[in-house]
């Protein structure tokens, strides 16, 4: 039927007369006060009352309900309600009032609205859609004149009250293109924006639905209809009729009763289904729950394939699906007996659809590709498609419905549908109730698919910001552990690392940037590239937790962190620490087992501003361990942080095997407290220590002759050692950095130092603050390679400065431990 346009229409023809099978429609909308907001020409033709007139105006004393006829208004009693009304106007005034949520449709009688017309009753028929969302409408009525369809189409009462104001797949249906134009003309506040998208949902499903916005839908005569209510002598059921031709009456019985019971299944169906899909945003789970909700309701067999990008929890896949996309065939369901597919269609396969199959129709077209009967000719040709497989068995004779799984209109996959030959074929009307299917399930996947991506960047650019540690370090072994929150993002500001300096100490770090999300990962990557590049300087803890408040305060005064800066070194066997506002260092002493918490000046957090921050030097034995930590591990909603301190340090003080076993055990021990919800960052550093016999040091003037003495003084050391196969590179490094030391060096000695642990690390210390360059010598230059050489042989190298003087370092890594 045609929704009648907003132009006058000359008398006794309305718009799309011409064609057949349409009437004009009046189209009224009211608000959630009851009043009419909307009143278009076709109401004011049916009707008789102009638009200015009708809006703003009480619907219930404009349309027929059952207020409206108190008695006839020519002094005539009111004729039987039963007989002429069928007691329908009822129904109207109830969702008038917004006492219904359903669609609902009927036929009443109205006399005409102005006292003393000498008109004839109106015969209408009527259909009232419950508008949702937010907007100020409530509800969409559409009305016709029920003795035009009598007298000019030729319809009797019980054809009539069967027509639906339905858009469906019929002949008479306009143009997309003219649907388009008309539906802003027709519907209030309609953009051609929104017209477009809704005539082609429309076209595409062959059954309406209006969408005003995201959240605001109209269901216009469902596909099944309005469901039958009991206590009605005539069909109020709108069914709109998927044939070529005008909707025909349904005839009373058995027959309308079977049709009502299958549209309430499938409804039911479907409801069910979107209930037990989407529990999860787990994709694995959704992926099953999508596939199982098919069988054995709908269809015997249900197969779902995505595409690698969608299974790997990748971004949008890009463009449309060819010959060459890989497909996953992720799920199947079945209720044939045990094993039957899984030789042939295993789960976990992965291969692109042939050409010339209806898998690859509906994957690159995104519609459904419905084949009531896979004929044998058709399951010949399928099975000779794919290789080393015998389909023919699994696919003759079955009904086969393939519907795409679409999300923004980009194909995330398809799902395979097949029912067994004992039961009725898919249909045209199981081909939409598999694209609802479809659809419910596109979008749930499509949720999974952009959480489970969304994880993953997540946790990528956590990973990414976290340092990879090296375990063993100049005196002292290291263990971390790093769990995110539970909050949605998973992203935190938690941080911890570990920076070698040179005279083999190790600086170990542990800080906490306040609040979650993206900025504050952020936040945290800035300032620990900062204590990065402020340690490698030689800043001295106070110092450098001085320039991180100066850094943090210059880089935005939205957040605040927390940091614990610690230097090791394991010759002198001493701890330097400085703290900014974080929680204290757990001490776990090797001697007799005992835990304590450092006593260290707490200091503001980064950030504050102005206040000072001091350092405290520890002695520490060889196997003494020490316990950094966020306070995400310790500290629990509802719960004192004394009771997390004293825990974590009762579980870092019980022995075990290794230190990741260490590890383990204190997060075993407080991780399993009720309540966390923030990211943890945790770094446990066993201090060796370096034995004296291991450390040998020098002095050397500033004479070009010692570093002969030099050379000599290394090769007795190694050979003292055990070493004679660091011999010869040793000296020919040790040659060159002592060279340029004592040719720069202005009136100290030159300090020469070597260190054995896992590697032979040589430090070399002058009085020219300036450090070195590394230079391209030319073929006739005479200096100027030094350093190109100790680049090429030794393993690492590297200088700083400190006050007045500076260090040029190189390891060279011992035979057998690379």
């Amino acid at each position: 039927m045609d929704r009648g346009s907003e132009r006058d229409t000359p008398p006794g023809r309305g718009v799309g007369d011409a064609a057949a099978g349409r009437i004009p429609l009046a189209v009224v909308v009211v608000d959630r006060d009851g009043l009419v907001s909307h009143w278009s020409s076709g109401a004011r033709r049916l009707f008789g009352v102009g638009r200015e007139e009708a809006v703003g105006r009480a619907a219930a004393d404009l349309l027929p309900v059952a207020g409206a006829l108190p008695e006839d208004m020519h002094g005539d009693a009111m004729p039987d309600a039963d007989e002429q009304y069928d007691g329908l106007g009822p129904d109207l005034e109830t969702s008038l009032g917004g006492h219904t949520a359903y669609a609902t449709a009927g036929r009443a009688r109205l006399f005409p609205h102005e006292p003393g017309d000498a008109g004839e009753r109106l015969d209408v028929l009527w259909w009232a859609y419950p508008l949702v969302g937010p907007g100020p409408s409530r509800l969409l009525v559409l009305a016709a004149d029920a003795t035009r369809l009598r007298d000019e189409r030729g319809y009797d009462d019980e054809t009539a009250e069967r027509i639906s104001p339905g858009f469906a797949r019929h002949t008479e249906l306009p143009a997309s293109d003219e649907l388009e134009r008309r539906l802003p003309e027709i519907l209030p506040n309609m953009g051609p924006g929104h017209s477009g998208r809704i005539v082609s949902q429309m076209l595409e499903l062959g059954y309406p639905v209006l969408e005003f916005s995201q959240f605001d839908r109209v269901p216009v005569t469902p596909y099944w209809g309005v469901p039958r209510r009991p206590g009605r002598k005539r069909t109020e059921a709108v069914v709109p009729q998927r044939r070529t031709t005008p909707a025909v009456a349904v005839p009373e019985g058995a027959e309308q009763d079977l049709e009502y019971a299958a549209v309430r299944e499938r409804l039911e169906f479907l409801n069910e289904v979107s209930s037990a899909i989407g529990t999860s945003l787990d994709l694995g789970e959704t992926i099953r729950e999508v596939t199982s909700a098919a069988v054995p309701r709908f269809a015997d067999f249900a197969g779902t394939h995505l595409r690698a990008a969608v299974l790997a929890g990748e971004g949008f896949p890009d463009g449309p699906p060819d010959a060459q996309t890989v497909m996953f065939r992720v799920w199947v369901e079945h209720n044939d007996e045990p094993g039957r597919w899984d030789d042939t269609v295993p789960v976990g396969e992965a291969f692109a659809f042939p050409e010339h199959t209806p898998f690859y129709k509906c994957m690159v077209t995104g519609e459904p590709v419905l084949v009531p009967r896979v004929t044998e000719e058709l399951s010949e040709r399928i099975a000779g498609e794919f290789e080393k497989r015998d389909l023919r068995p699994l696919i003759g004779g079955r009904s086969l419905l393939i519907v795409p799984l679409k999300a923004r209109n980009v194909v995330l996959g398809f799902m395979v549908l097949m029912r067994r030959p004992d039961r009725p074929a898919f249909d045209d009307m199981d081909r939409t109730t598999g694209a609802e299917l479809a659809a419910r399930a596109g979008l749930v996947l499509d949720n999974a698919r952009m959480y489970t991506y969304q994880e993953n960047v997540a946790d990528t650019l956590q990973d990414s910001m976290l340092p990879q540690v090296t375990p063993r370090m100049a005196g002292c072994d290291i263990a971390t552990r790093y769990l995110p929150g539970t909050r949605l993002g998973r992203i935190g500001g938690d941080w911890f690392d570990t920076i070698k300096l040179p005279g083999s100490r190790t600086a170990l770090v542990v800080g906490d940037v306040m609040g979650h999300g993206l900025n504050s990962a952020a936040m945290m990557g800035q300032l620990r590239t900062a204590v990065q590049t402020m340690a490698t300087m030689e800043t001295p803890p106070p110092q450098l937790l001085r320039n991180l408040d100066d850094l943090a305060r210059r880089l935005g005064d939205t957040y605040l962190a927390t940091c614990l800066y610690a230097v090791y070194d394991p010759i002198r066997g001493e701890l330097h620490l400085a703290n900014a506002g974080h929680i204290p260092p757990v001490l776990v002493r090797a001697e007799d087992g005992s835990s304590e918490l450092l006593d260290l000046p707490t200091g503001a957090p980064i950030g504050v501003g102005g206040v000072p921050f001091e350092a405290t030097r520890v002695k520490v034995s060889p196997g003494d361990r020490l316990v950094l930590c966020t306070d995400g591990l310790v500290e629990v909603r509802g719960s004192d942080i004394g009771e997390g301190l004293a825990a974590l340090c009762e579980s870092a003080a019980h022995p075990a095997a290794s230190m990741d076993d260490a590890c383990d055990t204190i997060i075993r021990a407080l991780n399993t407290r009720g309540g966390r919800k923030d990211d943890v960052a945790l770094l446990m550093a066993r201090l060796n220590g370096i034995p004296d016999d291991h450390v040998a040091e020098w002095r050397l003037d500033a004479d070009p002759r010692e570093v002969a003495r030099a050379r000599r003084l290394v090769r007795e050391r190694l050979l003292a050692w055990g070493l004679p196969q660091a011999v010869g590179t040793a000296e020919l490094l040790v040659s060159e950095v002592v060279t340029n030391a004592v040719r720069h060096a202005v009136s100290e000695p030159v300090g020469l130092r070597v260190v054995r642990t896992d590697a032979l690390l040589f430090e070399v210390t002058d009085d020219e603050p300036g450090l070195p360059e590394m230079l391209a010598a030319g073929p006739r230059d005479e200096s100027g390679r030094g350093l190109r050489v100790v680049s090429r042989l030794a393993r690492e190298w590297g200088a700083s400065g400190s006050g007045h003087r500076k260090t040029v370092w190189f390891e060279q890594a011992l035979a057998g431990r690379e």
